[in-house]
């Protein structure tokens, strides 16, 4: 349904939720964090994707549009329409009023259920704050790493990501 639809929907245990255009800040957060990710990341295996990229949670109903999605090494891809990523690494939401709760909270457990995903990060629109979740070596513990300035370090894929650059002309 969502491949013949005129507008993006995320599919969550058998319900279809159309979604919700974006605030001016939530989208210049966005464009600033594939600029910085995409500049970081030349000449490596990863690539940084934009939300128009849908993402299975494996073993669930669920399809997601992610913000941003960074996948390391060939894509896996559900089928052959090459549109459904099975393996990213690095997923990012930038949160608003109305989404902050199910991001942090039913979005994040989905989330982590993708076995690839070695950091979720969630970055507000409001305020200068990134939050940093590294999933642990034992694979069920996540690590939490607030960001109020200076850079975010992702260090499974050796970049740093200054806030500065990732809040550059969203905030007044």
């Amino acid at each position: 349904m969502d491949r013949a639809a005129e507008v993006k929907h995320e599919f969550w245990d058998g319900i279809a939720y159309a979604m919700a255009g974006a605030s001016l800040a939530h989208n210049r957060l966005v464009r600033n964090l594939l600029v910085a990710l995409t500049q970081a990341l030349a000449g490596s295996e990863c690539e940084a994707l934009p939300s128009d990229q849908r993402v299975r949670v494996p073993g669930q109903q669920r399809y997601l549009y992610p913000d941003v999605t960074v996948v390391c090494g060939p894509p896996e891809l559900e089928d052959g329409r090459a549109d459904t990523l099975l393996n990213p690494r690095i997923i990012i939401e930038v949160l608003s009023d109305s989404t902050e709760a199910f991001d942090r909270g039913q979005k994040f457990e989905a989330y982590q259920a993708i076995p690839s995903v070695t950091e979720y990060i969630v970055v507000a629109q409001d305020r200068m704050r990134v939050d940093q979740f590294i999933r642990g070596a034992n694979a069920t513990s996540w690590l939490l790493r607030p960001h109020a300035h200076g850079s975010v370090e992702i260090a499974t894929l050796g970049i740093q990501l200054p806030l500065a650059s990732i809040y550059a002309g969203v905030l007044a």
